[in-house]
């Protein structure tokens, strides 16, 4: 018997399986974590871009723009030493102000600040929130070719420069996380944030739009219309991370804001898309802890990946603690509905953002034996169509299976590709 730790939230549990019985999937062992010297040789040769020090000039202002808390992107270490550069450049620290993207995800805690920033800079440098719904942050910047009005914070438009720390990781109608979705959805209004999301549900076909899809940038129409909205106020400098298990940064792509994103995607997706041939009956499939099950919104990637594993009919045993709970209030009240197809024709009808989260959740409830070890109450996991589970629970019912099986233990990191052999 071999054994695995499966990460669950801030702790792990030991899994004892049989190696000619499971394989394992997971993305490329990563080097060892970048220092502070190997950051600043990468800031020191950006893509496609003049070194921070030459783009932004001693009395100019600057707003650094960082992920919130569901994301991992070593933002404290990356930005301690961006607020440095500046500092010693002439930028007074009175100019350099910090703000979340948020999107719509609910407001970064003063802990969550802290962590992601780490205290030195939390207590130094001003942070901002953005209120995708606050009218009074947001500020009109026109409108895309196919004719999303554009509304963005204000606080880009306030500032001489704008500097994106992101995280690369794959989405699974995004095609890709960092770069672009810092601004948008992260700094955008919620009309538009709901306009460009759209664009992932065929309305008439009421199925996901053709060339949404994780990993997949060219052709994506999501992507696109990121990238349309950011271009009303492109950022100076664009910095994007790719971290290990720890949240440490073991490789920087940064300078120009699209081709750095581009060259840090291809990268991360050489390293982490995982080619089967087979999928099979029995899939268990760990989000990877902390922030990756912070909520079920977030965890559904990790579900999202697993169905790709799995034949129909299959069981899928998903941990994901979700100490925060669904991630939106309403969330719930999208399963009041017979199955995902009357789902579909209500996001059809009336659509938002979460909803197409519900509708593809939903599809996958249907189509597999979803059994989620969870904090969520098990009433609400049976109203989603999933069966919550104990660990002691979901280890017993595992080892009963007899047939090959997969293992993932970080499911928000890695992309499954199914070719058959037939």
């Amino acid at each position: 018997m071999q054994t695995i730790a499966l990460k669950y939230g801030s702790t792990s549990f030991e899994f004892d399986y049989d190696g000619s019985r499971y394989e394992i999937l997971r993305g490329a062992k990563h080097g060892p974590s970048l220092s502070d010297a190997d950051i600043g040789d990468r800031l020191d040769s950006p893509i496609d871009s003049h070194p921070l020090e030459q783009i932004v000039g001693p009395s100019e202002s600057v707003l650094i723009v960082v992920p919130d808390a569901t994301r991992q992107t070593a933002a404290g270490q990356i930005v301690n030493l961006v607020v440095r550069r500046l500092i010693a450049n002439g930028t007074m620290p009175f100019d350099i102000r910090i703000i979340f993207a948020t999107g719509i995800h609910r407001k970064v805690t003063e802990d969550e600040k802290a962590a992601i920033l780490t205290p030195f800079i939390f207590q130094r440098i001003t942070t901002l929130n953005h209120d995708a719904r606050d009218l009074m942050q947001i500020v009109s910047m026109g409108t895309t070719s196919g004719g999303i009005e554009v509304g963005l914070n204000r606080a880009l438009t306030e500032h001489d420069h704008v500097v994106i720390v992101g995280g690369i990781s794959f989405h699974y109608f995004a095609g890709f996380t960092g770069g672009r979705k810092l601004i948008c959805p992260g700094l955008a209004s919620s009309g538009t944030i709901v306009a460009t999301h759209k664009l992932a549900f065929d309305l008439e076909q009421k199925i996901r739009r053709e060339g949404v899809d994780t990993g997949v940038l060219d052709g994506n129409a999501v992507h696109e219309a990121f990238v349309e909205v950011v271009e009303k106020r492109p950022p100076s400098f664009a910095i994007n991370s790719i971290v290990n298990e720890k949240g440490e940064a073991v490789e920087l792509f940064c300078g120009d804001w699209q081709t750095s994103h581009r060259s840090a995607c291809d990268a991360y997706s050489l390293a982490n898309t995982i080619e089967i041939t087979e999928k099979r009956d029995l899939v268990i499939a760990s989000c990877g802890g902390s922030p990756h099950d912070i909520n079920l919104i977030q965890a559904h990637k990790t579900l999202d990946a697993a169905a790709r594993a799995c034949r129909v009919g299959g069981t899928i045993i998903l941990l994901a603690k979700c100490f925060d709970g669904l991630g939106r209030s309403d969330f719930l009240s999208w399963f009041e509905t017979e199955n995902s197809e009357t789902l579909a024709n209500k996001l059809a009808d009336r659509y938002q953002v979460n909803g197409q989260t519900a509708w593809s959740l939903l599809q996958k409830a249907e189509r597999f034996d979803v059994r989620i070890v969870t904090d969520l109450d098990a009433a609400s996991c049976e109203k989603m169509r999933m069966e919550k589970a104990s660990v002691e629970e979901a280890i017993v019912r595992v080892k009963d299976a007899l047939k090959p099986s997969y293992i993932i233990p970080n499911g928000s990191k890695i992309s499954i590709s199914f070719r058959s052999d037939d």
